[in-house]
């Protein structure tokens, strides 16, 4: 793993301890639990269902819902319904453009936010975009421990999706870390993400040049997924279309979060701590 990822972490990790996670009335309904009973199974309490995922106690196992519908389900007690966030990580190549802030920021800001979800006595787990998704290792601990974050991937967390879908916890709370510049159907992808959450946040984290693009003259294009290369003249029409286009892809995704009831932000990577509050007010973190 890239040391200065590594770093970002531990500054994100420090930031962190500013904030706790704003926690929905949907979300808490197994607070109570979680301070009654630090076991997993441990209460005769019986919460809810979710998804079967590989590891998971055997014991637990409803069969009558797999003889009725050939699913795997897993009982949940108390502990399994303590509050829960589920970071989302856009892995792709065009989070790690030569000269951009957008990976460090964005390593930093998900470590933020798992220590703002330990404030607040929350699980967390931090999925990863590429062939498919996978969790970090050793998410659940401090994020200073995470390894495994990288920004390699060729293909969109879309096209991830239809590979291996993240297994996100039911009534969670999620944060999808994106710049969300690739090709997508948006109300697709939050859709996809908002299922079974309590709540749902989209983050795009763009950095100061895709907000603000060059200024004139003659620049050369390398697609990060594709290696395809384009020479271009940059003028004033082409920086007034680039800024339209970054506009409806903006309206796009907003439109679409709406939809879903979810919240979209869009936060600059180069100056992301002078930009938390706008994570304080779409009341995502609260000061601890």
């Amino acid at each position: 793993m890239d040391p200065a990822l590594q770093q970002s972490l531990r500054d994100g990790e420090k930031l962190g301890l500013r904030y706790a996670l704003q926690i929905p009335e949907v979300a808490a309904s197994g607070q109570v639990g979680s301070r009654l009973g630090r076991r997993a199974g441990s209460s005769i309490d019986f919460q809810d269902y979710r998804e079967y995922q590989p590891g998971d106690d055997l014991r637990f196992i409803d069969w009558g819902i797999y003889a009725r519908t050939d699913r795997l389900s897993i009982k949940l007690f108390r502990e399994e319904v303590t509050p829960h966030l589920d970071v989302i990580i856009d892995g792709s190549r065009s989070m790690n453009l030569d000269g951009s802030g957008k990976a460090a920021a964005t390593a930093k800001l998900s470590a933020l936010l798992a220590t703002a979800a330990a404030n607040a006595q929350c699980t967390q787990a931090a999925w990863l975009s590429g062939e498919g998704y996978r969790r970090l290792a050793n998410d659940t601990h401090t994020p200073s421990t995470w390894s495994g974050l990288e920004f390699d991937s060729l293909r969109s967390p879309d096209q991830a999706f239809d590979i291996l879908s993240p297994k996100l916890r039911r009534l969670g709370i999620r944060v999808f870390v994106s710049d969300l510049l690739w090709p997508a159907d948006p109300v697709r992808m939050v859709r996809r993400l908002r299922e079974g959450a309590a709540v749902l946040f989209v983050v795009q984290v763009l950095a100061r040049d895709d907000v603000n693009p060059p200024e004139h003259g003659s620049i050369r294009l390398v697609d990060s997924e594709t290696s395809e290369v384009a020479e271009l003249y940059i003028d004033s029409a082409v920086k007034k279309r680039y800024s339209e286009n970054l506009a409806q892809l903006q309206q796009a995704w907003d439109h679409a979060c709406r939809q879903s009831g979810a919240h979209l932000t869009t936060l600059v990577a180069e100056d992301l701590e002078s930009s938390l509050a706008t994570l304080e007010a779409i009341q995502l973190l609260v000061p601890a």
